[in-house]
Parts: C-alpha cells; structure tokens; sequence
C-alpha cells in the first residue's frame, strides 16, 4: 500500500511541475487585426498626428463591432497615437489597457501571442505592418500592403491548435 501511494504523490509531482507548460497557454486564439483609422492631415514634419474626425467616427465603429463579438482580452497598438487612438475606444468599452508593441518585431509579438493563456485579441498597426502580420500568422503570403487610403476593413484570424483556421475580412 505504501508503494502505491508513494507512486501517487510521485505521478500527482510530475505532472504539477510540467502543468504550468501544458495548460498555461491556449491553443485557440481569435485575433483581430486592424489597421489604425484615418489620421489628421498635418505638416510633413510631424510624424505622430492624432487621428482625424472621420478617423475618431471610425474607431467608435470598430468598438461596436469588435468589442462585443470578439471580447477581446488584450490589445495592442503600436507606440503612435493613430493607433492607440484607434484601440483606445475598445479597450475602454473592455475594461482594458492599450499595450504596446513594436512593428518591426512581428514574430516576438506572434510568440507572446501563443505563448499566453490569453484567446481573444485586437492588434492595431499600420498599413504595411497588419498585412504583414496576417501573413507572419497564416504562415504564407496571401496579403499586400494597404494602400494610403485604404481604411475600413479588419481581419478575424482564428486558431485552432495552434494552426490557422480561418481569416475573414469585414468592413466597418
């Protein structure tokens, strides 16, 4: 009886020590990329503008499309105002904060992504940066950068296992 029970409690440590890794992470993921909504027309020099009027109407439209179909639990933005702009109404209808990221990492951000325990998620960035992101996560090129006028659209990646899916794309 005695070797039994030591067995038990031997087994019953092994799989605490390796719990951590094997139920920290989800596997299934729904991630929402959007490129930030129409920024102000300022002068050249000023590489940060805010987002303009149509943009703020824009983000309030991404809110209400986003937030409570997708329930995103973390979301990002790159470090400019236009795309924390764009976030900043979801995230507050959420309860949450603005992280950000940086654009030119995409795979550190992917990895964090799959790493976390976390399973819904809106990414905000640029006209080059979220086509690039969707590729990085589709694990081939299937989309082109964004043309400077182009706004009003975001893709829903979903993840199964840690595999793609599906990616829709939805105007708003």
């Amino acid at each position: 009886m005695k070797l039994i029970t030591l067995s038990f409690f031997a087994g019953a440590i092994l799989i605490l020590a390796f719990a951590p890794a094997a139920f920290g992470q989800s596997k299934n993921k729904t991630i929402v990329l959007v490129r930030h909504a129409e920024k102000a027309v300022v002068p050249p020099t000023e590489p940060d503008p805010h987002l303009s009027s149509e943009g703020e109407e824009r983000a309030k439209r991404l809110m209400k499309a986003v937030a409570r179909k997708y329930k995103p639990h973390e979301i990002f933005a790159t470090n400019y105002k236009r795309t924390r702009l764009t976030a900043e109404p979801t995230a507050k209808k959420r309860g949450k904060q603005v992280q950000t990221y940086d654009p030119s990492k995409h795979a550190d951000l992917v990895a964090q992504i799959m790493a976390s325990k976390t399973d819904h998620y809106l990414i905000v960035g640029h006209s080059n940066t979220i086509p690039a992101l969707a590729n990085l996560l589709a694990k081939k090129e299937l989309f082109r950068n964004l043309l400077e006028i182009e706004y009003g659209v975001y893709w829903v990646i979903r993840m199964k296992n840690g595999q793609l899916t599906k990616i829709e794309m939805f105007p708003y």
